[in-house]
């Protein structure tokens, strides 16, 4: 890959959610302390929401590493779970023994003990769902019930959900309407503004170990920002191809032609492009010169 090309010891803009590369921007950083907030004051169910790429994944991860260490956590990263499914899920996770075999009723009754075994040694649990959109109705509710679990001071179980916007729309049946009374803290993670995408970018660069010339320059960065329209997993995404090609090419500065290509070859960004000098070139083609251009690179 392009590594030692450009002098790097890892990948700057993979799409793993790696906490290491987290930059407290300002969307995330309010996000993550009305989190920290919303557990310690003991609330029952705390919701982050964002679109698709705005990083909440990451931002889960990142609580899941450095919550307070008198919280225990159950973490379902894929809810897609029926009732009886999801009851077991965070059975598991809360360490009952043999949950897989128990009736439901049976199941219920242990997951009570347990969080109460854990309330008496001085702990708070915390259950944390990622793509709680997806949650089935049934769960839903069942998710709800989960919360009613409590001493006369304080809940047993704490709940987190990170979602897509769909969850809102959701919550917004009058079925659910319980539910979304117990939502007591609630954040909307934002997409980036074209400073932060500049910030985002050198961040990354830096801690995969850049040190050379500034390779993202701001007009650059800001062009990437319109595009991407601030969405963190799109600005991975053009970023490793721009590198890529750079390194095809066996240069070491990025250009305004490297992003349209870049562009034109990423799906969720091809309808952002204004035609430029007239020239579009087909998504088959484009991605034709990223291979090529890439294995080029690679024997040189």
């Amino acid at each position: 890959m392009y590594l030692y090309h450009f002098g790097l010891r890892e990948l700057p803009f993979t799409l793993t959610p790696n906490t290491n590369f987290y930059l407290g921007i300002a969307p995330h950083f309010e996000a993550f302390e009305v989190l920290l907030t919303a557990l310690k004051t003991g609330e029952g169910f705390i919701k982050v929401i964002g679109e698709v790429g705005t990083g909440k994944t990451l931002l889960c991860r990142k609580l899941l590493n450095e919550i307070p260490e008198h919280f225990v956590t159950a973490y379902i990263p894929n809810p897609y779970l029926q009732p009886d499914e999801l009851r077991r899920a965070v059975a598991v996770e809360l360490g009952v023994k043999q949950a897989q075999r128990m009736s439901v009723q049976l199941l219920t009754q242990r997951i009570q003990e347990r969080l109460l075994t854990l309330h008496s040694q001085g702990h708070s649990v915390v259950l944390i769902l990622d793509e709680a959109q997806a949650l089935p109705a049934d769960s839903l509710e069942a998710l709800r019930l989960f919360t009613n679990l409590e001493t006369e001071t304080r809940k047993l179980l704490q709940v987190v959900l990170f979602a897509q916007p769909e969850l809102d729309q959701r919550l917004n049946e009058t079925r659910f309407r319980q539910l979304k009374q117990r939502i007591t803290f609630s954040y909307g993670l934002r997409a980036m503004t074209g400073e932060e995408v500049a910030q985002y970018i050198d961040h990354r660069m830096h801690i995969a170990g850049y040190k050379g010339a500034q390779l993202f320059d701001k007009n650059l960065c800001q062009q990437i920002a319109k595009v991407t329209e601030g969405i963190p997993r799109l600005v991975n995404i053009l970023c490793h191809k721009m590198l890529m090609l750079s390194y095809g090419q066996g240069t070491y500065q990025l250009t305004k032609a490297h992003l349209k290509i870049a562009v034109k070859d990423t799906e969720a960004t091809a309808e952002q492009v204004v035609r430029v000098n007239g020239w579009f070139a087909s998504g088959v083609l484009v991605s034709m010169l990223l291979i090529g251009w890439y294995f080029l690179g690679e024997m040189l």
